[in-house]
């Protein structure tokens, strides 16, 4: 792929791909390809979805559209070989979690896909994209149960700082813009709507009582781990990725902003 035509986005926008579409193609070349890239998804978090899409649902039975969408991913970073995450000292120790499900993506089984990120002193440090389990009823439902997975990584962050001397007091910030989650969260009443996720709701609500979590709305475009639920347009792309903290070191005017960084990945 060394003289292919770069792609600005690893999938196209609103990207649907199905089990049974097209002819098989060669299983073993499919999954050394795809776990090369799941390795290298852990430095960039801008090709997340698309390799969860193309690794978690079509490894067993790969077809030749599923090989395209690979070969897509591939031409994406044919034009951001450079790109990674920059890790910097921002002044604080601060933990923040973003989160966002999206309700019903696939077309097959109408399962939401879960997505979230850890920020640590303002620093990426942990993140996921992957399809929920069970068929959510709702978005207020889907949003719920990805906020659970998320509070369970924040305790977990929180827990290693402790271990580490490096844990800050202040209540974790989980960033959302789902009203109806937040509202669940806080809300002591339960309700028809809650029955079917009632542990999830004493759980998250435990941990806000213990003063540990600290649920915040923010809009929809500033929500980070939008990133990791779907395909997006190059110009959206390129917001979240700034947002995340990756750069590209092959680009002029990033040059001199890589003198005294501590790492790059």
């Amino acid at each position: 792929m060394l003289g292919c035509k770069p792609a600005n986005t690893p999938l196209e926008p609103n990207t649907h791909l199905k089990g049974q579409e097209g002819d098989p193609v060669d299983k073993g070349s499919y999954q050394r390809l795809v776990g090369r890239l799941i390795y290298l998804s852990h430095t960039r978090p801008d090709i997340t979805f698309a390799v969860s899409m193309v690794s978690h649902q079509f490894l067993a039975t790969p077809k030749i559209t599923h090989w395209y969408a690979v070969i897509r991913i591939l031409r994406y970073l044919k034009g951001n070989p450079g790109r990674g995450l920059v890790y910097r000292d921002y002044g604080h120790r601060r933990v923040e979690g973003f989160f966002y499900a999206d309700w019903a993506r696939f077309p097959a089984d109408r399962r939401s896909t879960t997505g979230y990120c850890v920020f640590v002193g303002g620093n990426l440090v942990s993140l996921k994209s992957k399809k929920q389990p069970v068929v959510a009823r709702s978005s207020a439902e889907s949003e719920y149960r990805a906020m659970t997975h998320t509070i369970c990584e924040l305790m977990w962050v929180r827990q290693l700082l402790t271990e580490m001397g490096f844990a800050d007091a202040s209540p974790m910030q989980l960033r959302c813009d789902n009203q109806a989650a937040i509202h669940i969260a806080s809300n002591s009443v339960f309700h028809e709507r809650t029955k079917h996720i009632e542990v999830d709701c004493h759980f998250v609500r435990e941990k806000i009582q213990q003063g540990l979590i600290s649920t915040c709305h923010v809009k929809t475009r500033e929500l980070l781990a939008d990133i990791f639920t779907k395909s997006h347009e190059n110009e959206r792309m390129q917001y979240l990725c700034n947002k995340l903290g990756m750069i590209d070191i092959y680009t002029p005017t990033r040059g001199r902003v890589l003198e005294g960084l501590c790492l790059y990945y």
